[in-house]
């Protein structure tokens, strides 16, 4: 029987997009507690939607792409991931972690 769970995994890049984010919260906005929220708020979407990774619609991408895109929302953000298949095993990959607001098109 093919085991169909995967495996969860982020790009440095993910990281990247969220440690800015919950810095700006937590000090230029100086509300720690939000940044915290936030920061929690994030892993939880990302773990209840590794078992159904691929349950919602493709992310409309105007660029060709190897592999598609999902999204998951988080209040005013957006986690962006990908689905890969490497060496027999399944990987749900974060990518990204953008602002609602900013030109995602250009970013992703």
């Amino acid at each position: 029987m093919y085991d169909k769970s995967r495996k969860l995994r982020y790009l440095p890049l993910f990281y990247e997009d969220l440690k800015d984010t919950i810095d700006y919260i937590a000090h230029d906005l100086k509300n720690p507690q939000a940044a915290e929220n936030l920061l929690n708020e994030v892993e939880t979407a990302i773990l209840k939607r590794l078992p159904i990774e691929d349950s919602f619609e493709p992310y409309p991408s105007l660029k060709d792409r190897e592999n598609l895109y999902y999204r998951i929302y988080v209040g005013n953000y957006v986690i962006y991931y990908v689905l890969l298949n490497e060496n027999d095993t399944n990987f749900m990959e974060v990518r990204r972690f953008l602002y609602k607001g900013r030109n995602r098109k250009l970013l992703i």
